[in-house]
């Protein structure tokens, strides 16, 4: 894993333990991993990210959204239930669903036609149940989008748990907005977060 990948999940994994919510990271199996390259063509961060920190049972919490990522075992069923669902007319062979969220269902996907140097990639949400999939950015790689959800987690300390009014969600989305700012500005303008 590469130091900033690493710094990502160190951040993610800290923000859990602040917060005192409970999260199992593992190391994935490297057959697994190698299926999931050769099946799925996941790519080589991602794949790093699974023999390092394979989210076995990890659901982010804020305010606004709760993200649960896939673990590795899991990966290659959640890509079959998406591809055969009616429900997503438009799903794309260069989408690998790694998370959904806990609220809506939504899933967040990489896409890998879209693969950088550092063999990483963006991270995608759209909204199901609609005629279409309008793909909206997430974060610019998936090192970035574990930065995020790590910065909303930190974010998130500073509210309760309990049900939020509207008010206090535009406040927590405005405090959050300055620092995917320095994380992400793509994702910041794109405004899946804010």
């Amino acid at each position: 894993m590469d130091s900033d990948l690493a710094e990502s999940v160190a951040a993610l994994k800290d923000a859990f333990a602040r917060r005192g919510i409970p999260a199992r990271f593992g190391k994935a199996a490297p057959a697994v991993v190698e299926e999931l390259r050769k099946s799925l063509r996941v790519p080589a961060r991602y794949r790093a990210f699974l023999q390092e920190a394979d989210p076995i049972d990890v659901e982010t919490v804020t305010p606004v959204e709760r993200v649960r990522l896939i673990p590795s075992e899991k990966l290659a069923a959640e890509q079959q239930a998406n591809g055969g669902d009616s429900s997503l007319p438009g799903w794309r062979k260069s989408w690998i669903l790694i998370a959904r969220s806990a609220l809506l269902g939504d899933p967040y996907f990489l896409d890998i036609s879209k693969l950088d140097a550092e063999g990483d990639c963006p991270v995608f949400t759209c909204m199901t149940g609609t005629d279409s999939l309008k793909p909206e950015l997430c974060a610019s790689s998936f090192q970035q989008f574990l930065r995020i959800l790590a910065t909303s987690m930190e974010v998130a300390c500073g509210f309760g748990e309990s049900g939020l009014d509207d008010d206090d969600e535009a406040i927590f989305r405005e405090a959050l907005a300055p620092k995917i700012k320095t994380i992400d500005s793509a994702a910041l303008r794109a405004g899946h977060w804010t």
